[in-house]
């Protein structure tokens, strides 16, 4: 793999370029480009983002002093940051869209065998819920409405909890509520999705139902129900202090759930969790919606990570670029962890690929770090007398 190329290169070899190409040519991305074609506009901000660049100033900044080295990156030649922001702006967000979408289909069976810990459920899709919002200027992103007239822009994110890969990525303005996801979303059947509370839409959990698709969330305070059923058969010590069947008593919510839903109560019922699975376990339920955390620490790694929290450019079409070349660049680097079998954590694998990424060194041999065990520092060492 290596023969003397830069890491970057030995990373884009992974890159699907038929898959890119396609699309390119489905949404007509290469119409009127001149000096910067698709292909080239994605290898710019992929270098940016492993790279760790704040800027489209900084990628050509630093593209162009490596003058006739750049064309051994596998890019043609480096332009100017007015020509990336002005592709950012007309190039079709939908081509990497499709890029990232496909490499999201590619690299997840990749990790379907990881295990999620606590939870022993071999077999099971499980899935995690949420939303990030990164916050922008309103003056520059105007289309990023959010609450108290300020920007912000909303990543709707489905995860998947075996090896933290994403299923899909859906990106809108700030005021748009997170329940609303459910109403564009289409669940896996018999796959198990957690969420917070921000996702208690009775409406749209009982579809899931009607779906064959189970859920586990967080019950609000204010909840209704009547008690149907009790089971008395919980062990005190695994911190369950409640398993009860319920049926929701209030006007509205039972009209929008009229079936029995399921109520685990964990901690001295300080944390109430709904489901409408019956089989499952209530401590592997309260174990599943703790393992939501996984989406939190994803957020958290793209965010400090990737560049994300300065846009590339403000209109949405340029964020949706950005946001997709990030998501792409981490699935990208997810794949060669699995690849190569990586010891490293997906996020040691990027920091690893930024600090050397314009050196020629075998990403083999970077990736292959064997953590050395503890030397034992009682031993009678040799001295030496002057």
């Amino acid at each position: 793999m290596n023969q003397g190329k830069y890491v970057f290169s030995q990373v884009m070899e992974f890159f699907p370029r038929w898959v890119f190409e396609k699309a390119v040519k489905k949404y007509a991305g290469d119409f009127h480009a001149k000096s910067l074609n698709s292909y080239s506009h994605c290898l710019h901000l992929m270098f940016g983002q492993m790279a760790g660049c704040k800027s489209l100033k900084d990628i050509s900044l630093v593209l162009k002093s490596l003058k006739k080295s750049v064309y051994h990156l596998g890019i043609p030649t480096a332009v100017d940051s007015s020509s990336l922001s002005r592709a950012n702006e007309v190039r079709d967000y939908r081509i990497f869209e499709e890029l990232g979408m496909w490499l999201i289909n590619k690299v997840r069976p990749m990790y379907a065998k990881e295990n999620i810990p606590d939870v022993y459920l071999p077999g099971w899709e499980i899935f995690a819920i949420d939303s990030t919002t990164i916050p922008c200027s309103i003056k520059l992103a105007e289309w990023a409405l959010g609450k108290y007239s300020k920007g912000g822009v909303k990543m709707h994110t489905v995860l998947d909890l075996r090896g933290s890969i994403p299923e899909t990525i859906y990106v809108t303005d700030s005021r748009w509520h997170d329940s609303n996801f459910l109403d564009v979303y289409e669940p896996y059947k018999w796959a198990i999705y957690t969420m917070d509370k921000a996702y208690v839409d009775f409406e749209a959990l009982y579809r899931m139902q009607l779906h064959k698709t189970y859920f586990i969330t967080r019950a609000k305070d204010t909840m209704k129900y009547e008690v149907v059923n009790t089971n008395y058969n919980i062990d005190d010590l695994a911190s369950i202090v409640g398993d009860q069947i319920i049926h929701l008593s209030g006007y509205i919510s039972e009209k929008k759930y009229p079936e029995d839903l399921r109520l685990v109560k964990f901690y001295d019922a300080v944390i109430s969790f709904i489901t409408n699975n019956m089989e499952l376990g209530p401590l592997v339920i309260a174990n599943i919606y703790r393992n939501r955390w996984q989406i939190e620490t994803f957020f958290k790694w793209i965010k400090g990570n990737l560049t994300v929290k300065l846009f590339w450019g403000y209109s949405e079409n340029a964020v949706k670029i950005h946001l997709w070349v990030a998501i792409s660049s981490y699935l990208l680097l997810a794949w060669i962890k699995a690849a190569l079998k990586s010891p490293l954590t997906i996020t040691e694998v990027s920091k690893v690929v930024e600090v050397s990424i314009l050196s020629k060194a075998d990403i083999r041999e970077l990736l292959d770090v064997q953590i050395p065990l503890t030397k034992n520092q009682n031993v009678n060492e040799l001295v030496i007398n002057f």
